[in-house]
């Protein structure tokens, strides 16, 4: 699992260093210069912010990641940060980042989509 993480990490600090060099506002600059008016003002903004979301996504993962590589390095991986039972090993197979077991990350997203958040 280490090693699928640590090239995962790498391939995305790979890609959000590519995607920054080659937008350094180019794309934002290339439509802007091809605006005329308010609303095409704000068409140019909303894809630069686009292109910003995505690597805000990578970004993310990549902590999610460096989360995960510490909970092995201190034996805390695959231990649920809730009810501390074993994550079940095919979930951590399909999402390796995984922090809680289904039952405790389903009540933790019902929480937050209802407004209340539980305490650190």
């Amino acid at each position: 699992m280490k090693t699928q993480l640590e090239q995962r990490r790498a391939e995305l600090l790979s890609l959000i260093q590519r995607q920054l060099l080659e937008s350094d506002n180019q794309n934002y600059n290339d439509l802007a210069g091809r605006v005329h008016d308010s609303a095409e003002e704000a068409v140019a903004d909303l894809l630069a912010d686009i292109g910003f979301a995505d690597i805000d996504r990578e970004v993310s993962e990549v902590s999610d990641i460096e989360q995960a590589l510490i909970r092995l390095a201190t034996g805390s991986y695959g231990v649920c940060i809730d009810c501390e039972e074993n994550i079940p090993f095919e979930r951590l197979s399909a999402y390796p980042t995984a922090k809680r077991c289904l039952v405790c990350q389903q009540h933790y997203e019902s929480g937050r989509q209802t407004g209340s958040h539980a305490s650190l």
